[in-house]
C-alpha cells in the first residue's frame, strides 16, 4: 500500500508539471536567471511586464503632445500645383459666348498653375498650450510611477508565496517522513514486541497516504505560485529558478509618524494626484485665455500658364492687323500725293506684319507647363478681439475651476488615506512581528512534544492516538509559524506600497 501511494504521487506531479509547462510551450519569453533575487525578479518585470510596457507607451504620446503644442507657434505652409485641358468648342463668359465676342474657332488649351501660400496666428490658448501639455505629460510620468509601484508589489508578493509554498513543500517533505517513520515505529511494536495493534498500523498507514497528498498538494502549489511569479515578470513560464534573496523577521522599529513624513515625498500615489492638480490649476489659466486677441497672418504667390493647340487664329488676326495699317498708309499717301507740295510717300510694306511676329506669337504660347505668369504677391494681417460669444467662455473658467477643486479634494483625501493606512500597516507589522515570537516558541514546544511522545509510544507508555495528537500539533505549529512569518513579510510589503520606499534590506 505504501509502495502504491508513492508510485501515484511521483506520475500524479509528473503529470501536473507537464500540464503547467504547456503554456510556456507556445511562446518564447525572457530568459531568468538560474538563481534569481527580489531586485533581479523586479527589474526583469519592469521591463517586460506587458501591462508595464503598454502605460509607458503613454509618456510617448504625452512627449509628442507637449511637441506639437510647440509646434503651434510655427507658421503653416501649403504649395499647391495642378494642370488642366479645354477642348475646343465654345465657350461661355457669363450670358455671353465667345462667339459674340469675335472669338471664333477656338481651339483646345492646356493649363497649369501654382500657388504658395504662407500663414501664422496666435492667440491665448495657443500660447498657453505648450505649459499644459507639459504639465499633462508630468502627470502622465507620475501615473506611471504608481503603475510600476503596483508592480513592484505584485512581485514582491508573488515572489514571497513562492518562498511560502517553498517552505510549505519542505514541511509537507518533513511530515511524510514523520509519518513513515511513525509507521515503521508501529509495525516494529506490533513485530518485536507484541504489544502494537493492526489498528495502529493502518491508522499510521493512513497517516502516511495523507502526508503524500499533502505533498503534492504542496507541489502544486509550488509550481503555481512560481508561474505567477514569472508571469508577472512577462518571462518564461516553464523556467524554475532558484530564489537568492530570502527575508529575516526583524523587530519594527519604524514610528508612524517618521513613514507619514516618508509618505509624503514618496507615495506615487500623491505624486500623482499632485501632478494632476498642477495640471488643473494651469487648466484654469489657460481657460482664461479664451478672452485675449487672436492674430493672424498670410501671404502667397501664384502663377499661371496658357497654351492654345493652335496659334492659326492669333496669326490670323496679327496678319489682317497689318494688312489694315497697309491699306491705311497707301490711302494717306495717296491724299497727301494730291496737296501742292506733297512730302515724300510713306513706304507702307513697312507696316506688314513681319514673319518675326508670327514667330514671337508661337514662341508665347509655349509657356505650359512650367513658363508661369506670375500673378501680384498678396499679404494680410487679422487682429480679432472676443466680445461676446453667449457666456461660453465663463463656463469654461468655472469647469476648470471645479475640477481644480475636484484633484484638491482628491489629495487632501489621499493625505488622509495614507495616514490611516500607515497607522493601521505599522499595526499590523507590530502584530504580525509578535505572532511571529510566539509561534517560534510554539514551535520549539511542540517539537518536544512530539519527541516525548515518540518515546513513550516506544515504550509502551501511551496508545497511538497519542502519538497522532503530538504529531497533529506539530504539523499545526509549522504551518502557524510559517503563515506567521510571510504574513510579517507581507504587511512589511504592503507597508512599502503605501510609504513608496524600500523599508528593508531582505
Amino acid at each position: 500500500m505504501k509502495t502504491i501511494g508513492v508510485h501515484t504521487t511521483r506520475r500524479a506531479t509528473a503529470v501536473l508539471c507537464l500540464l503547467a509547462a504547456l503554456p510556456a510551450l507556445a511562446s518564447a519569453q525572457v530568459r531568468v536567471p538560474q538563481s534569481l533575487s527580489l531586485d533581479e525578479a523586479l527589474e526583469i518585470a519592469l521591463d517586460n511586464n506587458p501591462a508595464m510596457q503598454a502605460t509607458r507607451n503613454d509618456v510617448n504620446v504625452a512627449n509628442w503632445n507637449l511637441t506639437a503644442a510647440y509646434g503651434s507657434w510655427m507658421p503653416t505652409a501649403s504649395l499647391n500645383s495642378g494642370v488642366s485641358w479645354q477642348g475646343v468648342g465654345e465657350q461661355r463668359f457669363g450670358s455671353i459666348t465667345a462667339e459674340q465676342l469675335g472669338f471664333l474657332d477656338q481651339p483646345s488649351f492646356l493649363s497649369s498653375s501654382y500657388s504658395a501660400t504662407a500663414s501664422f496666428s496666435i492667440n491665448g490658448r495657443m500660447l498657453m498650450a505648450p505649459g499644459q501639455a507639459s504639465r499633462n505629460r508630468d502627470a502622465t510620468r507620475a501615473q506611471v510611477r504608481t503603475q510600476e509601484a503596483t508592480l513592484r508589489l505584485n512581485v514582491t508578493r508573488a515572489y514571497l508565496d513562492v518562498l511560502r509554498q517553498t517552505e510549505g513543500l519542505r514541511l509537507a517533505e518533513q511530515q511524510l517522513d514523520r509519518a513513515q517513520f511513525n509507521l515503521r515505529l508501529a509495525q516494529g511494536r506490533r513485530e518485536v514486541l507484541g504489544s502494537g495493534t493492526s489498528i495502529d498500523v493502518q491508522q499510521a498507514e493512513v497517516n502516511v497516504g495523507r502526508a503524500e497528498v499533502t505533498l503534492l498538494q504542496s507541489q502544486t502549489g509550488l509550481r503555481t505560485s512560481r508561474i505567477r511569479l514569472l508571469q508577472q515578470m512577462g518571462a518564461d513560464l516553464s523556467a524554475e529558478p532558484d530564489l537568492a534573496t530570502t527575508f529575516a523577521v526583524t523587530e519594527p522599529t519604524w514610528t508612524a509618524d517618521g513613514l507619514y513624513s516618508m509618505a509624503m515625498d514618496r507615495n506615487p500615489g500623491l505624486q500623482a494626484l499632485r501632478a494632476q492638480e498642477r495640471s488643473a490649476n494651469y487648466g484654469v489659466n489657460m481657460a482664461r485665455s479664451s478672452y485675449f486677441p487672436s492674430v493672424s497672418m498670410s501671404a502667397g504667390v501664384s502663377g499661371f500658364t496658357r497654351q492654345a493647340s493652335s496659334t492659326a487664329a492669333q496669326e490670323a488676326q496679327a496678319i489682317a492687323a497689318g494688312v489694315g495699317r497697309v491699306q491705311q498708309c497707301l490711302a494717306t499717301n495717296e491724299l497727301l500725293s494730291a496737296l501742292p507740295s506733297p512730302p515724300p510717300p510713306q513706304n507702307c510694306s513697312l507696316l506688314a506684319t513681319p514673319q518675326s511676329a508670327l514667330i514671337a506669337i508661337r514662341e508665347q504660347n509655349r509657356a505650359f507647363p512650367f513658363d508661369f505668369t506670375n500673378s501680384p504677391p498678396s499679404a494680410g494681417l487679422s487682429v480679432s478681439i472676443p466680445i461676446f460669444q453667449g457666456l461660453s467662455r465663463q463656463r469654461e473658467v468655472e469647469s476648470a475651476r471645479a475640477q481644480l477643486l475636484d484633484t484638491r479634494y482628491r489629495v487632501s483625501e489621499q493625505r488622509l488615506a495614507l495616514r490611516a493606512d500607515i497607522e493601521a500597516q505599522t499595526a499590523t507589522v507590530r502584530t504580525a512581528y509578535e505572532t511571529a515570537l510566539i509561534e517560534e516558541r510554539n514551535q520549539a514546544l511542540v517539537d518536544e512534544q512530539l519527541r516525548l511522545a515518540q518515546e513513550r509510544y516506544r515504550n509502551g507508555l501511551s496508545n497511538f492516538i497519542d502519538l497522532v495528537e503530538a504529531e497533529t500539533l506539530k504539523a499545526q505549529a509549522d504551518r502557524e509559524r510559517i503563515v506567521a512569518i510571510f504574513t510579517y513579510h507581507d504587511a512589511i510589503a504592503d507597508l512599502e506600497a503605501v510609504v513608496g520606499t524600500p523599508l528593508r534590506n531582505p
